[in-house]
C-alpha cells in the first residue's frame, strides 16, 4: 500500500500517529532560554511541513562552533526527520572574556542535500556533516544557497482538463446573472460547447495551447499534474486529445498522469445506455491495443456520474471495463447532485472520487474505509455557488483528502497555490492539511505517492523553492506566488527560475 496522509493531515493512514499525538503545537515564534536555539523541524506525520517543537532544543557549543540538539529527536519522534528548510549559520564571537555562538536565521531541523543523477531521483536527505561526508568527493552541475528560503516537495494537481479549444469567457457572465451549470450545460453551453470547438481543431493546435497552460502550471509550482481527456466523446477526438497528452509526457519536463474520459458527458444525438456501450465496445478496446503498442499510455479512467449525464449503472459498467484493461478508477461522482457515487467507488476499488459536494455521510465512511481518496476542488464550488465539500469531517473519518484546481474553461485556474488557500478559507482546512492534500495525498490519489509528493530519498527530485522563510507565505498570499516561487525543479533539473526573485520582496 502506498502512503497517503489523512486524520487532519497528520498521520500516515492506518499507520504512525503525527504531530498532534505527540503533543507538539505549531504556533509562532518565541524566546528560547539562553544558550538554546528551539528547533524548527519537518515531521513525518505532516511530510515536509515546518513545524514549531518548542520541547526540543538545540544547544549552542562555542568550543566546536557548532549547533547540537539537546536532546535526540528521536526521544519525542521515533519514527524520525524528513525534509528541511534553509541552512544554518554559526559563528564565534567575542563577549568579554566568554566567547558565544551567535546563530543567524532560523535552524532547521534537517539539512537536506541531493543529488540527483541521470535518474533523477533524491540521493539522500540528512544531517549536514553526514551529507557533507557522504559526498565530499562528488561534483554537482549546480549548487542553489537556499538561505533564507523553503524548500517543498513540488505542488501535484490532482484533477485538470487542459486539453480543448474554444473560449468560454461569455459563460461567465451567464454564470454571474443566474445561470446554473447544468442550464448552461443543457442549452448547448459548457461541455458541449468546448467540445465542438475541440473536435475541430488540429492536434497540433490543441498540442500547443496544452504546452502552454503546463507550462503556467509549472510556473506556479506544479512538477506533476493529472490530464484528461472528455472534450471529444466520439473515439476520434478522443484518441487525438490522448496523442495530445502522450507527446507532452515525452517532449516536457513535468510529470503527467494521464486519464481517459470519454465519459465526460452523453454525445449529442445518443442516450447514455447508448453511450455506454460505444465506449465498452469501441473506445476502451481500442485504447487497450495502443497501450499494447505503446502508442499510448492511459493511467486512469473517469466518468461524469451525475443525473441527467450518466447514472450509477452506466457508471460502474464503464468504471469496471476501465479497471479489467488495467486502469486506475479516478472519476467525478456527488457533485451536483447525491448520486451514491462515493459508495460505488468504494465498492469498486476506485483510486480516487473528485468534487463530492453531495456526498452522504455512508459515503465518506466508505471510502475512508476502502482507502479511496477524495480529491476536492474548491475552485469549482467557487466559481459554480456550489456548497463547498465537508472536508473537514472527511478529515475527521479518516479520509485521504487530495487537492486539484479543476482547471478548464469553467473553472480557469492554473495555481494551486491558490487551490490551498481557497481550502483553508472555505473548506476550514488547516494550513498544513492544505501543503499535505497537495503534495503527498494528491500524488496516491494519482497512484504515484511511492515516487512523488514528498523529500525523501529514492523519490523523485521535483522541489519548489520559495523566497520566503515562512513556507506558509505560498498559501497566505492570495495570487501573490509569482513573487515568492524562485525555483521549480523536476527531476532534478532546474525547470523554472523566477529571474526577478532576487530583486524584488515577497512581502
Amino acid at each position: 500500500m502506498m502512503p497517503g496522509y489523512s486524520s487532519s493531515g497528520l498521520k500516515r493512514a492506518g499507520e504512525r500517529q503525527g504531530l498532534k499525538d505527540r503533543g507538539a503545537s505549531c504556533g509562532p515564534e518565541s524566546s528560547s532560554h539562553p544558550g538554546e536555539v528551539e528547533l524548527h523541524a519537518w515531521l513525518e506525520g505532516i511530510p515536509q511541513v515546518q513545524c514549531w517543537v518548542p520541547s526540543t532544543t538545540l544547544e549552542l557549543h562555542p568550543e566546536k562552533n557548532a549547533v547540537e540538539p539537546k536532546n535526540s529527536p528521536k526521544e519525542f519522534y521515533p519514527y524520525g526527520f524528513q525534509g528541511h528548510k534553509g541552512t544554518t549559520e554559526v559563528q564565534a564571537v567575542e563577549a568579554g572574556d566568554d566567547s558565544v555562538i551567535s546563530v543567524r536565521g532560523r535552524v532547521p531541523g534537517r539539512y537536506l542535500l541531493e543529488e540527483c543523477c541521470v535518474d533523477g531521483c533524491i540521493k539522500a536527505v540528512g544531517q549536514a556533516d553526514v551529507i557533507r561526508n557522504q559526498f565530499s568527493g562528488a561534483t554537482f552541475e549546480r549548487i542553489i544557497d537556499c538561505s533564507g528560503k523553503c524548500v517543498l516537495p513540488g505542488l501535484v494537481d490532482a484533477h485538470t482538463h487542459p486539453v480543448w479549444a474554444g473560449d468560454r469567457v461569455h459563460e461567465f457572465a451567464m454564470k454571474l446573472a443566474g445561470a446554473s451549470y447544468m442550464e448552461i450545460h443543457q442549452a448547448g453551453g459548457g461541455i458541449h460547447f468546448t467540445v465542438e470547438h475541440t473536435r475541430k481543431a488540429t492536434e497540433e493546435e490543441l498540442f500547443n495551447t496544452f504546452k502552454d497552460r503546463l507550462e503556467r502550471m509549472r510556473r506556479a509550482g506544479s512538477t506533476l499534474v493529472e490530464c484528461k481527456s472528455g472534450y471529444g466523446l466520439n473515439l476520434e477526438t478522443e484518441l487525438k486529445m490522448l496523442r495530445v497528452i502522450e507527446r507532452a509526457k515525452q517532449s516536457m519536463d513535468i510529470g503527467i498522469s494521464s486519464t481517459y474520459c470519454g465519459a465526460h458527458s452523453v454525445p449529442k444525438g445518443k442516450t447514455a445506455t447508448e453511450a455506454t456501450d460505444d465506449i465498452i465496445n469501441n473506445h476502451l478496446p481500442k485504447l487497450k491495443e495502443l497501450k499494447l503498442s505503446g502508442e499510448i499510455h492511459v493511467n486512469n479512467i473517469d466518468v461524469f456520474c451525475e443525473k441527467g449525464v450518466f447514472d450509477l449503472e452506466s457508471t460502474r459498467r464503464i468504471l469496471q471495463a476501465g479497471k479489467d484493461i488495467g486502469l486506475q478508477i479516478n472519476f467525478h461522482g456527488d457533485e451536483l447532485h447525491p448520486m451514491k457515487s462515493a459508495e460505488l467507488g468504494a465498492e469498486l476499488g476506485a483510486r480516487a472520487i473528485s468534487h463530492l459536494e453531495e456526498v452522504s455521510d455512508e459515503g465518506i465512511t466508505a471510502m475512508a474505509r476502502a482507502k479511496c481518496a477524495a480529491v476536492l476542488l474548491p475552485t469549482t464550488a467557487y466559481m459554480l455557488r456550489l456548497k463547498q465539500p465537508q472536508a473537514r469531517k472527511m478529515l475527521e473519518e479518516g479520509v485521504i483528502v487530495a487537492l486539484g484546481s479543476d482547471f478548464n474553461p469553467n473553472a480557469y485556474c492554473f495555481s494551486m497555490p491558490m487551490v490551498m488557500h481557497l481550502a483553508c478559507v472555505n473548506m476550514k482546512m488547516s494550513m498544513n492539511e492544505a501543503l499535505a492534500a497537495a503534495t503527498i495525498n494528491a500524488a496516491y490519489a494519482l497512484g504515484k505517492s511511492d515516487t512523488h509528493g514528498s523529500i525523501e530519498t529514492g523519490k523523485q527530485g521535483d522541489l519548489v523553492i520559495i523566497n520566503s522563510s515562512r513556507w506558509e507565505h505560498l498559501i497566505y498570499q492570495f495570487g501573490g506566488h509569482e513573487a515568492l516561487i524562485d525555483y521549480v525543479i523536476v527531476k532534478g533539473k532546474v525547470v523554472y527560475q523566477n529571474e526577478s526573485c532576487g530583486t524584488m520582496s515577497s512581502y
